[in-house]
């Protein structure tokens, strides 16, 4: 693989010019001491000529076919006459603009437009090791404002459209096709095509790779961005050349599929498959990733008021590829209209917006506090994310943060929430009412081994001691890699920060893991109480719960509470903490207030 990439996808075309010299011409040069009369023969005999390089002095000067028909005809004709004894050097005007012919394009046109307004359009002379050259100021300007046009269009990594030309030909295409549609149907009436043979005028192909971002953090950007020109070249390998295809950002591509059958699309989609799980090659490396491909159809596509055709196209490709991803990856899928479409386009539109709320922290934390059963103050308080969208309203998290937990994006968020709720916590502190917080860890945070060094390096920026700070895993998040999560729960525990075992109950936890990991704190999960006032055998199960954490020498919550005879129950049978609707609703910081003594009948 080409070790710098980038660098040749940014100029994709030959033909490019960025410096001076590829857009001069030769100059031809005279002497400043040729008679005028001479240059005006040259110019009538060769009416391509635009220009002369004089020569004088040392110093090179621009004489233009305009300058010599404006100074020999004169005011009343009688210029040639006045001028029969003068040379060049009569003639030239002052201060030509001679630049170097490495100069780049943008460059030249500051140092064009820098010129007083009387020299500004004239050509410029061009110097290079071999011979003056001469290029005209409106080539300088017409080649700028293509690559200004081509820049807005395609992706200077890839050389690919990007979104904006993607849908902007896209629409036009559509509205081609529609148009066709539209004049056949009016002059035949074919008979309806096979299903499996069907022609379907415009496909989608949504294309995700997946596990991109792990290997963009962990190898670096520079690695990430080799392999991203790699996979756009198979991807250009493999789609017709009639398609468009385009970069939408990130590691997401889009096919714009013409004239295409259903079993066309679906080919085209599997070779892309297929393309991406061959190892990208990279510094000595072998890096193996994989693909999701969305299909979408036109022929498939509900009637929308809300959405353009290809929007609808592009939401249900997206939801698509969301279904290929949460049946394993690796693999194509189409959504089949059996009750998909509506919780699928959700995730598709929660998807897409979530590019705009983590690019601009549209996020929020709330806290809600958890009661010490013996005293009736509250012993600490959960961070909670909370995401309200322009389009989508309020979005739970338990929407949105399997969805980041897919893109990578859960990274940049956690180490956003863990930064804000040290920030907190710091303000608390500086107010005079410290409250120790909790904070909610992904498995694939746990799994980054990027969690202690956040969290260390938080702690250090807003000066507040370990002991506020506690994390709370997931049993599945434990489960997933055991001697990594108990090696960087030993870190934290050592750098004094809190662990708890979160949502306890829901997973396939044993009394050995909870000997193994080094926890402060097991959390019951909601659904285990949600009874206990009720029935026996609930109560009878919680208490065993109970029983066993304190032999274990934890500390242990109740989650979920929401009647005051849970509270009782979970008083007599030991709970230390508890937390829920009973207790108080998550709010934000300034709302949160200290309670009077909760008396626990």
């Amino acid at each position: 693989m080409n070790p710098h990439p980038a660098v040749r996808r940014q100029l994709p075309r030959a033909d490019r010019a960025t410096r001076l010299v590829d857009l001069s011409v030769a100059a031809t040069l005279i002497a400043s001491d040729t008679p005028a009369t001479h240059i005006d023969r040259m110019f009538r005999s060769d009416r391509a000529l635009r220009c002369l390089v004089v020569k004088r002095s040392g110093t090179l000067s621009l004489l233009s076919r305009d300058h010599v028909e404006y100074t020999l005809t004169g005011r009343l004709g009688y210029g040639r006459s006045i001028h029969t004894r003068s040379t060049v050097g009569d003639l030239v005007p002052d201060d030509t603009l001679v630049v170097p012919g490495h100069t780049e394009l943008a460059e030249a046109a500051q140092l064009i437009l820098d010129q007083p307004e009387s020299r500004r359009y004239r050509d410029v002379i061009v110097m290079t090791d071999a011979a003056p050259r001469v290029v005209s100021v409106s080539q300088v300007f017409q080649r700028l404002s293509e690559d200004f046009r081509y820049a807005a269009l395609h992706d200077p990594l890839t050389g690919l459209p990007n979104r904006r030309k993607f849908q902007d030909r896209g629409t036009a295409l559509l509205a081609a096709a529609a148009l066709s549609a539209a004049v056949t149907s009016a002059v035949t009436s074919p008979a309806k095509p096979a299903a499996a043979d069907r022609r379907c005028t415009i496909g989608v192909l949504y294309i995700d790779l997946d596990g991109f971002k792990a290997i963009n953090d962990t190898f670096g950007h520079r690695i990430g961005d080799e392999i991203l020109v790699d996979f756009a070249d198979r991807l250009r390998d493999h789609v017709r050349d009639s398609d468009v295809l385009a970069r939408l950002g990130g590691d997401e591509f889009a096919a714009l599929l013409l004239d295409i059958s259903e079993g066309e699309a679906a080919d085209i989609a599997q070779r892309i498959v297929t393309a991406a799980a061959a190892p990208f090659a990279s510094d000595g490396h072998l890096l193996y990733l994989s693909a999701s491909v969305g299909i979408a159809l036109l022929n498939d596509m509900p009637d929308d008021s809300d959405l353009s055709p290809l929007e609808a196209l592009l939401r249900e490709a997206d939801a698509a590829m969301l279904k290929a991803k949460n049946a394993g990856r690796h693999q194509v899928a189409r959504l089949d209209g059996r009750g998909e479409t509506a919780p699928i386009a959700r995730n598709a539109s929660i998807r897409r917006r979530l590019q705009h709320a983590v690019a601009s922290q549209a996020f929020t934390l709330n806290f809600q506090p958890q009661l010490d059963i013996r005293s009736g103050q509250y012993s600490a308080v959960e961070a909670l994310l909370r995401w309200t969208d322009e389009e989508l309203g309020s979005v739970p998290p338990n929407e949105f943060i399997p969805i980041m937990e897919l893109s990578g994006d859960i990274h940049r968020v956690g180490r956003w929430v863990i930064d804000r709720v040290c920030e907190q916590a710091r303000l608390w502190v500086d107010a005079g009412v410290p409250r120790r917080i909790a904070l909610n860890v992904s498995p694939l945070q746990l799994a980054a081994l990027t969690l202690v060094p956040d969290l260390t390096a938080a702690l250090a920026r807003h000066g507040i001691p370990a002991r506020l700070i506690q994390v709370e895993i997931t049993e599945s998040s434990a489960i997933a890699d055991m001697p990594r999560a108990i090696d960087q729960l030993n870190q934290l525990r050592a750098a004094g920060i809190g662990i708890a075992l979160d949502d306890y109950g829901t997973g396939h936890s044993s009394l050995a893991m909870l000997r193994a990991l080094p926890l402060n704190v097991l959390k019951i999960d909601k659904s285990f109480v949600d009874d206990i006032d009720t029935s026996t055998s609930d109560a009878l199960l919680v208490g065993g719960l109970i029983s066993t954490a304190h032999a274990l020498g934890l500390t242990v919550t109740a989650e979920g509470i929401e009647r005051m005879a849970q509270l009782t129950i979970l008083r007599d049978l030991g709970c230390d903490t508890v937390q829920g609707f009973l207790i108080a609703r998550p709010t934000t910081p300034g709302e949160l207030v200290a309670p009077d003594v909760v008396e626990v009948a």
